[in-house]
């Protein structure tokens, strides 16, 4: 049998590895053979999980985000936190790296970027910044503080962490279509959360596109993931309590205003009324 990887290899925002042993319970109960469509893969670590455990069964990991093109690239990775390591370690670790050592590191990676086109942004913030702070560009990066936070050592090398997966990078309504029908087909459904920070996405979300998703859940069997922030839960508990209601801004009018916070935070402001001429629809 395959290793066994319960986290993943790379550092991810969202990966499951908390659920890792529930998620495991889970799909053991589906027969072999079953199909299984991890809609928004991210690190892989449910669709290496799962494919673990059915060995037999096709497994399909969506890669929208790029992760097989970092575990690709690991001991390039692996080579350039060699160079940053020992200019960061010139500060108490943890602490801020400044000065001529920031340029320093600095220089190293655009250098990079220039000469291999590729780097590891999420691997390499996440050695750089504290809390998830994932920033996907260079020019993002020198907006913030950089910190003695370098692993000791390189990431392992892991040819196998994907190993038998049927692997694509689309649009996950592309592959709904494409296994909706197929009798018994499981769907792993863990989009970015409601509520939370998606800047790592390669996608932008609105309200109307998480609700998008669970159109998929009624007629399938499926294994979903939200949190207690997004609010999804409760407003789908809201929206069973509320069956008839509809959408009480059908026949409304918009106006918008755009409200700025500060110089480089804004948002917009919204007012939706009925039509003042207009008969009200009958109340719920």
């Amino acid at each position: 049998m395959s290793k066994l990887y319960m986290s993943a290899p790379l550092p991810f925002v969202g990966q499951k590895r908390m659920f890792a042993k529930h998620f495991i319970e889970v799909i053991k109960q589906y027969p072999a053979g079953t199909v299984f469509v991890d809609l928004f893969g991210g690190s892989g670590l449910l669709s290496h999980i799962t494919k673990h455990f059915h060995p037999d069964s096709t497994v399909i990991y969506n890669d929208f985000d790029g992760y097989r093109r970092r575990i690709d690239n690991i001991s390039r990775t692996n080579r350039l936190l060699s160079l940053i390591r020992p200019i960061a370690a010139q500060f108490p670790r943890h602490k801020p790296v400044t000065g001529n050592a920031r340029e320093e590191i600095f220089r190293i990676l655009e250098s990079e970027e220039r000469e291999s086109g590729f780097l590891d942004f999420i691997t390499i913030s996440s050695s750089l910044m504290f809390s998830m702070k994932y920033k996907m560009s260079i020019p993002e990066m020198r907006k913030e503080v950089l910190y003695n936070n370098v692993r000791k050592t390189g990431y392992a090398e892991c040819p196998d962490y994907l190993e038998g997966l049927e692997i694509t990078s689309c649009d996950y309504k592309e592959l709904v279509e494409r296994y909706r029908n197929i009798p018994g087909v499981v769907f792993l459904v863990d989009p970015p959360y409601l509520s939370t920070d998606v800047g790592t996405y390669r996608m932008y979300w609105r309200l109307a596109d998480y609700l998008d998703v669970l159109s998929v859940l009624p007629g399938h069997n499926f294994i979903y993931f939200t949190s207690e922030k997004s609010c999804i839960v409760e407003l789908c508990e809201w929206m069973g309590r509320n069956p008839a209601l509809g959408n009480p801004f059908a026949r409304c009018r918009r106006k918008e205003f755009n409200a700025t916070m500060n110089y480089n935070a804004g948002y917009t402001d919204i007012m939706l009324f009925t039509d003042p001429g207009a008969q009200p629809s009958r109340q719920i």
